[in-house]
């Protein structure tokens, strides 16, 4: 396998901690000092299907974003299906599996300055398979990054577990990274996180502030998630939603909610609603919602229907009722995606800004 060209494989405490930001991020800021520079995921949880192959969201997003330049099939070279670990465990073929990481990463750095390695959760992930990413990372001979939420007991804690593990294979951390700082404390945090990570022997890389918008999902996204139908033909599915509201009250009182990034939420029959908010939404102003959600598979009648297709928002209706469907929304897990091109530009500018990368580069 490839041992000559720089590699480091970003982990991080827990799933849904920022990896796919962080590494979104670094690629941008590693460009200046390596410019060919490939991505691999070697095990992936969340896929896709493309041409019958089964490739992780996140080397999708990648490629999407960078043109990597290589298969994509090589960039996810293991995705875990749902029965993968009951297979595994009746037959184990770990031998293949590791061959199959080590070919894919030879693929992946074929011709290029440097290769970043994107974990898949903490560091015991995939022990299950004999594959965790502590063991991943050993395999692929790379240094490791870990992503952490901010803060600085529990953080530090959580960090300290996972340090155990990657030592245990032999593997170097080279610093770590907290994310999701809120923005007044980033300098409280900092302080206090280096001097907490110092007596473990691990470097504070940097802190990324807390930005509200990457964690607000798209309508798009929502239309997934609902498995929802679009009722009408508006102008984009990609506006951001900064707030939720269920249209449980009378329309009078409803109106005042009719605002910029509002997901208004209500009953398909919930016609006084629904005629108020088509009669208020501008469309040539900037202030206007970022959709409606009709719930419990209520449409409405043909000529409220037709007011609310004529509306310039996303309409939506799904079959679940007002209660799943506002608490579906507020548990999503956000991630980012090759259409959310303000998201991918703010990510760019926060970790150019916040993560040490000369030290990064210096380490290895």
């Amino acid at each position: 396998m490839n041992a000559s060209t720089p590699r480091v494989f970003i982990a991080a405490t827990r799933q849904n901690d920022g990896k796919t930001t962080t590494s979104l991020g670094l690629i941008a800021a590693l460009q200046k000092h390596f410019p060919r520079i490939g991505y691999i995921k070697p095990v992936g949880q969340r896929f896709v299907e493309i041409e019958e192959q089964k490739i992780d969201e996140d080397s999708v997003l990648m490629d999407a974003v960078y043109s990597m330049n290589c298969p994509l099939v090589d960039m996810s070279p293991i995705a875990v299906e749902p029965d993968f670990t009951r297979k595994y465990l009746l037959s184990s073929n770990n031998e293949a599996l590791v061959k199959k990481i080590q070919k894919a990463f030879d693929r992946v750095s074929w011709e290029k300055d440097f290769v970043l390695c994107e974990g898949s959760g903490h560091a015991g992930v995939g022990s299950v398979f004999d594959l965790s990413n502590a063991r991943v990372a050993k395999l692929l001979g790379a240094k490791v990054i870990i992503v952490s939420q901010g803060g600085i007991g529990k953080p530090i804690d959580e960090i300290a577990l996972n340090q155990a593990l990657f030592e245990k294979e032999g593997v170097e951390i080279i610093g770590v990274i907290l994310n999701k700082v809120l923005g007044e404390k980033v300098d409280y945090v900092s302080d206090f996180a280096r001097r907490g990570l110092k007596r473990k022997g691990l470097d504070l890389l940097g802190v990324i502030p807390h930005e509200q918008i990457l964690c607000n999902p798209s309508i798009d996204l929502i239309r997934e998630e609902l498995h929802a139908e679009l009722l009408n033909q508006p102008p984009t599915l990609h506006t951001l939603v900064d707030d939720v509201v269920v249209g449980a009250m009378g329309a009078h009182n409803a109106m005042q909610f009719f605002k910029r990034g509002v997901l208004l939420i209500t009953p398909g029959d919930r016609e006084d609603i629904l005629l108020a908010a088509g009669a208020m939404t501008n469309p040539n102003s900037d202030e206007k919602m970022a959709g409606i959600v009709l719930t419990g598979g209520l449409r409405p009648d043909p000529s409220v229907l037709k007011a609310m297709q004529a509306m310039p928002i996303p309409v939506l209706l799904a079959k679940a009722d007002s209660y799943e469907v506002a608490s579906k929304v507020h548990n999503l897990i956000v991630k980012t995606r090759p259409s959310d091109v303000e998201k991918i530009s703010l990510i760019r500018d926060i970790v150019a800004k916040n993560v040490n990368v000369k030290k990064i580069i210096d380490s290895l």
